[in-house]
């Protein structure tokens, strides 16, 4: 996986230090451990930060820190990914997930009103909470095991290709060294 790409757009730790809302969690902001990008510290941190952003529940980032700090993987992309759910895609993946635990408990979705509102949804909160959280859990549950599979997997891939160009600029300078014509192998 491309990780200077990463690193350009992760925050500095000491950044992140310095920042007055942050100080309670200094401590864990400063686990060296937990700012490493590998395809494990990557591929677990997507995993995490895609769980916690599909759970219908407060302090998602700080479920997402905390989880972060327990499989010892990266810190800020587990925490950022949080932000997959925010105020103008919640309502869209959060639908989404309640018509799935509806589908998976076999009960007929309810119809939204033309005009929705925090009262009617303040009323059929009980109908909906147990598709809703149903639905959430196989959604992230779903989600971060894909998303750590494809993270894996592109890393591999990535380092593969990358392996396969430095072998044939190898064989290229060799053969321009010795004068040969450089063989190709084929990809």
């Amino acid at each position: 996986m491309p990780r200077r790409l990463i690193q350009r757009y992760m925050p500095h730790p000491d950044t992140l230090k310095r920042n007055r809302s942050l100080r309670f969690m200094s401590h864990l902001i400063g686990n060296a451990s937990l700012w490493v990008l590998t395809r494990r510290s990557v591929g677990n941190a997507f995993m995490v930060g895609l769980f916690c952003a599909l759970l219908p529940i407060p302090f998602q980032m700080v479920l997402a820190a905390a989880g972060a700090w327990l499989l010892r993987c990266n810190l800020p992309l587990s925490v950022g990914l949080v932000w997959l759910t925010n105020p103008l895609t919640m309502p869209i993946i959060f639908y989404g997930n309640y018509r799935l635990g509806a589908w998976l408990l076999a009960t007929p979705p309810r119809q939204v009103p033309d005009h929705l509102n925090a009262h009617w949804l303040a009323a059929k909160m009980a109908e909906i909470l147990p598709a809703l959280m149903v639905g959430s859990l196989v959604a992230a549950v779903v989600a971060g095991l894909a998303g750590n599979l494809v993270i894996r997997l592109l890393w591999r891939w990535h380092v593969a290709r990358s392996w396969k160009r430095r072998a044939r600029r190898r064989r290229q300078a060799r053969a321009t060294q010795t004068g040969a014509p450089a063989r190709e192998k084929p990809d």
